[in-house]
């Protein structure tokens, strides 16, 4: 239902003979022949690795019995959103360093659009969620049991999920309904909302305003909530008599919070700065950083410092020795 909704907008304006537009040029790194050609390999290495990374992660969790909890059961489902987040515009960014023309059509550029930032607003009420978990199970130990339940942990993950997904359908839907008249070049490697908005042939006030407040909202509401969260959990865990119980509270919440110090901190840098349709390298740059970087690091931020989490992944290791010889 989304995709038609969404690919009828095109079509509607081409109708009515008020959009000029069927397909927008992403200009992403413009260079050399030779580097782009680098480029590809650099990044086609990257989005194998996070793949590789974040899918043992999965795997860890669903074959060892020992990680059905909901902290494992929430960092998995973390890790196939960040799959999901990444694959969004990688495999696009690739083909377009290999292509000449560099072209994406109306319809796959408010696709892009549309999953590229409803799994950046799920990744922050997914963070959110996971800061919660641990605030039960440090600063609530006696009761998390109850409270965590696997029945509440799922009904929180759908939640997330589709919170994230329902924020930007209507926004994008009457974007895609506005004449874009020409020119059709993004300075961007990704289908971004200012350099669609400086396109349009109309500027839309309430539009406009939608993408803004929208996702100041996710951070402005998310945010604080997690450094709210964490702030009581080192207070707790400050409280613990045991030194080793100290060092490994101190651990897991350190992996979170690495973890939620990349995203934000690129993110809010982004939101800092707005680009009013003009996008520079060094924007490129930072949102590069958050698509693409931190999927491929957090797999490794969560595993080297997590006992159980390594021993999961070995099991799966030994078990892909296996599999072949089988």
């Amino acid at each position: 239902m989304l995709i038609f909704v969404l690919s009828s907008g095109p079509v509607a304006l081409n109708m009515s003979g008020g959009n000029g537009v069927t397909e927008f040029i992403l200009l992403s790194f413009p260079c050399p022949r030779e580097m782009q050609i680098l480029l590809f390999g650099v990044f086609t290495l990257t989005y194998v690795l996070t793949l590789m990374g974040n899918g043992s992660i999965i795997w860890a969790v669903r074959l060892d019995q020992h990680l059905h909890t909901p902290m494992y059961i929430l960092l998995a489902h973390f890790s196939f959103l960040e799959i999901c987040y990444v694959t969004t515009t990688v495999p696009n960014m690739l083909a377009n360093f290999l292509s000449e023309t560099k072209t994406i059509s109306f319809t796959a550029c408010f696709l892009q659009f549309y999953f590229f930032f409803s799994t950046g607003i799920t990744e922050s009420f997914f963070l959110s969620l996971m800061a919660f978990d641990r605030y039960l199970a440090i600063c609530q130990p006696l009761h998390y049991p109850t409270i965590m339940t696997g029945n509440f942990c799922i009904k929180l993950v759908l939640f997330c999920w589709l919170t994230g997904f329902l924020c930007f359908p209507v926004p994008i839907y009457f974007m895609s309904q506005l004449p874009f008249c020409g020119p059709n070049v993004i300075n961007h490697f990704i289908c971004d909302s200012g350099p669609l908005l400086a396109l349009a042939c109309i500027h839309d006030l309430g539009i406009e305003l939608s993408f803004s407040i929208i996702p100041s909202l996710a951070i402005f509401l998310t945010f604080p909530f997690i450094l709210g969260s964490y702030t009581l959990v080192f207070r707790a865990v400050l409280r613990i008599p045991s030194a080793a119980g100290r060092k490994k509270a101190f651990s897991t919440c350190g992996s979170h919070l690495t973890v939620v110090s990349l995203f934000f901190g690129t993110v809010l840098y982004m939101y800092m700065t707005p680009t009013s349709g003009h996008i520079t390298t060094t924007q490129k740059i930072i949102t590069l950083f958050y698509s693409m970087f931190t999927p491929l690091v957090n797999p490794l931020i969560y595993s080297l410092r997590n006992k159980e989490m390594k021993t999961a992944l070995r099991k799966v290791q030994m078990s892909m020795r296996i599999l072949p010889n089988k």
